[in-house]
C-alpha cells in the first residue's frame, strides 16, 4: 500500500486503466473462445449426424458389409444387431465394449460426450447412437469422432493472445501519453510556485488555454498571489509606517534627555520629565493602538453577548471628561450581539475624534432601522470633503487639519473603528451631514421589541 501511494497520479492512473483493460480483454477473449469452441463443437456434432445419417442408408441399402467398416482417421464406429451383438465395427473398435449403452427410440439418435473410451486414453470423443430399420429389425449404429478442446486451435489461442498484448500495451501507452499531457501544465504551475519567495511575489503560474479544472486551478492559484502579494505588501507599508511613528516620539524622548545631559544643572528637571511623560504617552498609545490591530488583523475577539448598545453609548458617556457639550439621542432596547470591549473601544474613537475636530458639540445618536442597529457620531467642525472620507479609514492617514488639531495622534483611531465593526458583521462609514463630520455604525440588529423602545434626547 505504501509503494502504490509513493506512485505519481501518472503512474497509478496508467496501472489502473491497464488493470482494466487487461480484465475487459481477458472477460472478451473468454467469452469469444466459448462462442468458438460452442460452434465448433454444433459444426462437429452436425458432421457426426450427417456421417451416422450416410453410414446406415448404405446398411439399408447394400446390407451390413463382411470384414472391418472403413473409416476415416479420428472416427470410430460399432453396429449393434436388434439382440445387442455387435455385428460389425471398425478396426479400432472391433473388441471394445459399447461406446455407449444409450438406447433412443427408433427415428431417433442421442449425442453425448465421452472421455472413458479405453479405445482412446487420454482423448475425448463425441459419440451418437443412431437406431436404423432393418429387414430383421431394428439396428443401432454407435459413431464417434473427436471432440473440440477447450482451446478450439493453438491458432486461435495465439491469435487471442496477440490481442489481448496489442490491446493492453496501447491502453498503458496512450494513457500514459495522455495523462503526462494532461498533467503538463500541472508541472508547469509547480515549477513556477518553487520560484516564488516571499520577498518575491510577483510571478504568476501559467493558465492553461483550455478552459477545464487545470485552469481554473491555475486562475485560483494567480488571483491567491495577488492576495498574499497585496498583504504582504500591506504589511510591509503598515511596518514601515509604524516604525516612523514609533521613531518620533523616541527622538523626542531621546533628545529631551541628551540635552537635558549636557546642561545637568540648567536643566528644568520638572518640566523635563513633563515633557518625557507626554512623549511616553504617545509612545504608549501608538504600542497599544499597535497591538489591537495586530489582534484584528489575527481575528482574536472575546466573548460575544447581547448589548443594548444606547446603554453602553450612555455609560461611556458618563464616564467621559466634558471636553465639548454632548448630544445624545437614545432609543434603549436596541440590541447586538457583540463584544462590549470592542464595541467600547470603537465608541470612544469615534468620540475622541469627534471632541477633537467639534467646535462646540457633539451629536450621538442611537436607533434602529428594520433589522439594522445604528449609530452616528456627528460634530459641528469643519467636517471632510467627500474625496477624503475613505482616506481617513486608511492606517496612519491624518488629514491636514488633523494634524494642526491634533500633533500627537496615531492615525490609527478611525482604521481601528472600521475593522472592529467588520468583525462584528456591520460597516462605519462617513455620509453627508449638514455640519462636521458625520459618522455611522450599522450592525445586525439582534431583536426588536416595540413595548421596549424608549427616546431619550439629552444634553451634557
Amino acid at each position: 500500500m505504501r509503494t502504490w501511494q509513493q506512485c505519481s497520479i501518472r503512474v497509478r492512473l496508467t496501472m489502473v486503466a491497464s488493470v482494466t483493460m487487461a480484465l475487459l480483454c481477458t472477460a472478451v477473449a473468454l467469452f469469444a473462445l466459448a462462442a468458438v469452441h460452442e460452434n465448433t463443437v454444433g459444426r462437429q456434432t452436425e458432421r457426426l449426424i450427417s456421417h451416422a445419417v450416410e453410414t446406415a442408408r448404405q446398411m439399408r441399402l447394400h446390407g451390413i458389409p463382411p470384414g472391418p467398416l472403413p473409416h476415416r482417421l479420428d472416427e470410430a464406429i460399432q453396429v449393434f444387431n436388434p439382440a445387442g451383438t455387435l455385428a460389425a465395427a471398425t478396426r479400432n473398435m472391433a473388441r471394445e465394449p459399447p461406446m455407449t449403452r444409450l438406447r433412443p427410440d427408433v427415428d431417433a439418435y442421442t449425442t453425448t460426450r465421452s472421455c472413458g473410451l479405453s479405445a482412446f486414453p487420454g482423448q475425448c470423443k463425441i459419440v451418437i447412437a443412431y437406431p436404423f430399420h432393418m429387414p430383421d429389425g431394428v439396428w443401432q449404429l454407435n459413431m464417434a469422432i473427436a471432440d473440440v478442446p477447450w482451446y478450439v486451435s493453438p491458432g486461435l489461442v495465439g491469435a487471442l493472445a496477440a490481442g489481448w498484448f496489442v490491446l493492453v500495451g496501447a491502453t498503458t501507452a496512450g494513457t500514459y501519453r495522455t495523462v503526462s499531457k494532461t498533467l503538463a501544465p500541472v508541472s508547469a504551475i509547480s515549477d513556477k510556485l518553487a520560484q516564488i519567495t516571499a520577498s518575491d511575489l510577483n510571478h504568476r503560474v501559467p493558465v492553461p488555454k483550455y478552459q477545464d479544472e487545470l485552469r481554473e486551478l491555475a486562475e485560483t492559484s494567480n488571483r491567491t498571489l495577488e492576495r498574499a502579494q497585496a498583504a504582504v505588501e500591506q504589511q510591509l507599508r503598515f511596518a514601515s509606517d509604524a516604525s516612523h511613528d514609533l521613531r518620533s516620539p523616541l527622538t523626542a524622548i531621546r533628545t529631551e534627555i541628551e540635552e537635558a545631559l549636557l546642561h545637568p544643572e540648567q536643566t528644568d528637571w520638572p518640566t523635563t520629565a513633563n515633557t518625557l511623560l507626554g512623549s511616553v504617552e504617545r509612545l504608549q498609545d501608538l504600542v497599544t493602538d499597535l497591538l489591537q490591530i495586530a489582534r484584528l488583523d489575527a481575528g482574536i475577539s472575546g466573548r460575544r453577548e447581547p448589548i443594548d448598545l444606547a446603554a453602553l453609548v450612555a455609560g461611556e458617556l458618563d464616564r467621559r471628561p466634558r471636553e465639548v457639550t454632548v448630544i445624545r439621542e437614545l432609543t434603549f432596547g436596541v440590541t447586538v450581539i457583540g463584544e462590549r470591549i470592542g464595541l467600547t473601544r470603537l465608541l470612544n474613537n469615534l468620540l475622541d475624534n469627534a471632541a477633537r475636530h467639534a467646535d462646540s458639540a457633539v451629536t450621538v445618536t442611537v436607533a434602529s432601522e428594520r433589522d439594522t442597529a445604528v449609530m452616528e457620531v456627528n460634530d459641528d467642525g469643519g467636517g471632510i470633503a467627500p474625496d477624503q472620507r475613505e482616506v481617513v479609514f486608511q492606517r496612519f492617514a491624518r488629514l491636514e487639519a488633523s494634524r494642526r488639531r491634533d500633533i500627537g495622534g496615531t492615525g490609527l483611531g478611525l482604521p481601528i473603528a472600521r475593522q472592529i465593526a467588520e468583525t462584528h458583521g456591520g460597516t462605519l462609514t462617513l455620509e453627508d451631514s449638514p455640519r462636521g463630520a458625520r459618522f455611522v455604525l450599522r450592525l445586525p440588529l439582534r431583536t426588536t421589541s416595540p413595548g421596549d423602545h424608549a427616546h431619550l434626547p439629552a444634553t451634557d
